[in-house]
């Protein structure tokens, strides 16, 4: 049997079950994975040992004694650090946020725990996970495991490299511009962003009352090595709750039979697209070919006015925000909200207005799409990951930055499922692609995901970092 940090979660699972090895044996091998590497990516921020040993411990007991334990007993989990967990702080990478200690967990680490989950550690993210690029004031930079000098993507990119190196095997993210899966294409992972209104998000810190974009755009979701493992998460995950009135208890299968036919976009427009991340991305639609679906390059409706609704909506709301924000960020953060600013034309209430009327058309405008495609197969990132700093470099790269996101936007704008899949090398960095379906097709999402992942096209994760 491979080292048990090798192992993703479902495999962790079956062998805990089995007796092939006892949680706490798991737990210390993740533990001493993270010691072993973690000093070389600065990915997790806080570890929890004792907490963690005694849980598993207990796990081992209730098997001895034959008790019904959930579909993750026994299985390490790390959280984000913007993510509510009873007794520890939400510091969503701030300083001012260091002791701002969690009454209680956010539902999706309570549901973790249910089904099992033995928490491990804490991830790291930038200021309030406002940047694709994960460096915060508090913890400062993680490096991508693949190339130290390029970025791990953002802002659940700590999640992302933990995830890539073997210190995790399933984690928890979030995502309002594609930050579950921008840092899984930089990192060679697997991740989705459901359908809003699938898992529920709820937290105390830093408010309990969000905006009215998060309340639209902001979801929850698993982050892992394997599709398998994503789905047991989404699994775990998704469901009405309580303490979020827009989740509903929709059962996971989809309302509707999968046609199997796949709309590939290989160069979104909107901006440029590296032609290496081009052929990588049609090298995913062949794979889908061979798997027995009808792959057509065709264009969804509308999609540069998605992209353009989506910055509208959101640099509207975090105007609002930035007087509050701005004295507990870093320099950098600012300057990147700064450079955004400049970038997006600011809205009046008039044309604030008409962009939520324009999002209905557009959501419109895709059910009908999608009543004849399942999906839209895209790249994850137009260009490879960036040098660290580049983001801040001038108005121009930061413009650069948000060109090359835009293939994970629909997914927000538009409330839509979007699963990212690892694809293939480029110069030694993996490049993802994206499946984007229609609402409530989560799992057709992750089924033409496992089918891109059946092909064997990158190189599988975990890795030792490169140094």
């Amino acid at each position: 049997m491979a080292e048990l940090w090798k192992h993703g979660a479902v495999e962790l699972a079956e062998i805990i079950r089995t007796g092939q090895a006892s949680s706490v044996e798991v737990v210390e091998a993740h533990l001493a994975r993270i010691e072993s590497v973690n000093n070389s990516v600065n990915a997790m921020v806080k570890t929890l040992p004792e907490q963690a040993l005694d849980r598993a411990s207990e796990i081992d007991n209730a098997l001895v004694k034959g008790e019904k334990l959930g579909p993750l007993a026994g299985v390490p989990f790390t959280v984000k650090e913007n993510i509510d967990f009873a007794g520890l702080p939400t510091t969503n990478g701030l300083p001012g946020f260091a002791e701002a200690i969690a009454p209680s967990d956010a539902p999706v680490v309570e549901r973790m725990r249910g089904a099992g989950g033995v928490a491990i550690g804490r991830t790291n993210l930038p200021d309030m996970g406002l940047r694709v690029h994960t460096d915060s004031a508090l913890h400062g930079l993680t490096r991508n495991p693949w190339n130290h000098n390029r970025t791990a993507g953002g802002s659940s990119g700590g999640e992302a490299v933990s995830l890539a190196t073997g210190m995790s095997p399933i984690g928890l993210g979030n995502d309002i511009g594609g930050s579950l899966r921008n840092p899984a294409s930089c990192c060679g992972i697997a991740s989705i962003k459901p359908t809003m209104g699938r898992i529920p998000h709820a937290n105390f810190i830093p408010l309990e009352d969000e905006g009215v974009v998060a309340q639209h755009m902001l979801a929850e979701g698993p982050m892992a090595r394997q599709v398998a493992d994503v789905r047991l998460g989404l699994s775990i995950l998704a469901g009405g709750h309580v303490r979020d009135p827009r989740t509903v208890p929709i059962p996971l299968e989809p309302p509707t039979s999968p046609t199997k036919r796949v709309c590939l976009l290989p160069d979104p427009p909107g901006g440029q697209t590296d032609s290496r991340i081009v052929e990588v991305t049609r090298a995913a639609g062949q794979a889908l070919e061979k798997a027995g679906y009808i792959v057509e390059e065709i264009e969804p409706p509308r999609f540069e006015e998605v992209i353009m609704v989506w910055g509208n909506l959101l640099m509207a709301d975090m105007r609002v925000a930035l007087p509050l924000l701005a004295p507990l960020l870093s320099d950098d953060a600012n300057q990147f909200l700064n450079y955004s600013d400049e970038i997006i034309e600011p809205s009046t209430l008039d044309t604030y207005a008409q962009a939520w009327m324009q999002r209905s058309s557009l959501q419109r405008a895709w059910g009908q799409f999608f009543s004849e495609w399942d999906a839209v197969l895209t790249p994850t990132w137009t260009q490879l990951p960036f040098e660290h700093g580049y983001d801040i470099s001038s108005t121009s790269a930061a413009g650069k930055v948000l060109e090359l996101i835009r293939p994970v936007l629909p997914g927000n704008a538009l409330g839509l499922p979007s699963a990212a899949v690892p694809a293939g090398l480029v110069d030694g960095l993996p490049v993802g692609v994206l499946v984007t379906g229609a609402l409530w097709h989560d799992l057709t999402c992750l089924d033409i995901a496992e089918a891109i992942e059946a092909a064997e096209l990158v190189p599988k994760t975990p890795i030792d970092p490169v140094t």
